[in-house]
């Protein structure tokens, strides 16, 4: 048949092109700014009435979702999704290590691009370490410690995936044994506890991906993603959090600025 995938030809042995054709001239009008983020697409009914077939209609939305272009929102129908990236300088840490502010991190991140950003607890437990996380933590496999679950938001959308795993003596002093947020952020919340967080290791990889983690962002699967492990060290060396983050690639811009080059240049 030509070399079409067999969904793209008809019970006549036509080929169905008509999606592809709907989904570029729809992306064409995203990327014109026809429709910017957060506009509401054309909805089905609008484009049957314009000659368009049901098939094609939501074969050429599932593209765009695929692409990340749109997000499909229940009693509110498919809207352009944002991609204004986030400026995240590795210096944001030093902005939060005081105890008493009301931003952590990545609020403040955000509030410097002049976004709304904003940080929601999922789940608070004690569960047993995980091996490849216990091998950071200097603990031994199976020992329970503290893990947080987060979102991280920008105006309401989902940008950030967190999980971060905490020693429970750790925890305890900086309550972040108990549920809620930590205002101001966890660093903060470790100086207030009496720790004293002074170095931070971040390990960055990209790759697709899974299937739960496009459903928790709203993206579509062939969105990449970056993938962020913070380690958290006292001055002693020992660790105080370990940290996973997964994001949107393009909505993430990671900056090392600065970075001092041990002995100078020749």
């Amino acid at each position: 048949m030509g070399g079409y995938p067999v969904e793209e030809w008809g019970v006549l042995g036509m080929p169905l092109q008509r999606w592809r054709e709907l989904a570029d001239r729809l992306a064409a009008r995203i990327e014109s700014g026809e429709f910017p983020a957060g506009a509401k697409m054309p909805t089905t009914k609008e484009l049957l009435a314009a000659g368009e077939s049901k098939p094609s209609v939501e074969r050429a939305y599932r593209e765009l979702v695929e692409l990340g272009l749109v997000v499909r929102k229940p009693r509110v129908g498919t809207v352009v999704r944002s991609r204004v990236p986030v400026r995240v300088p590795l210096s944001r840490y030093g902005a939060v290590l005081r105890p008493g502010g009301d931003k952590g991190p990545w609020e403040t991140a955000v509030a410097a691009v002049g976004l709304a950003g904003s940080v929601v607890p999922l789940t608070v437990e004690h569960v047993p370490v995980p091996g490849d996380v216990a091998a950071l933590l200097g603990l031994e496999p199976g020992q329970l410690v503290v893990r947080r679950r987060r979102h991280a938001l920008i105006d309401g959308d989902v940008v950030q995936l967190q999980e971060a795993f905490y020693p429970a003596a750790v925890a305890a002093a900086a309550g972040l044994d108990e549920p809620g947020k930590a205002v101001g952020g966890v660093l903060a919340a470790l100086i207030a506890g009496g720790l004293e967080p002074v170095s931070a290791d971040e390990k960055v990889t990209a790759r697709p991906p899974t299937k739960e983690e496009a459903a928790e962002l709203g993206i579509g699967e062939r969105v990449p993603v970056l993938r962020v492990e913070r380690v958290v060290r006292d001055r002693e060396g020992r660790v105080l959090e370990v940290l996973r983050v997964v994001g949107a690639a393009d909505r993430l811009e990671l900056h090392y600025d600065n970075l001092t080059l041990a002995g100078g240049l020749p």
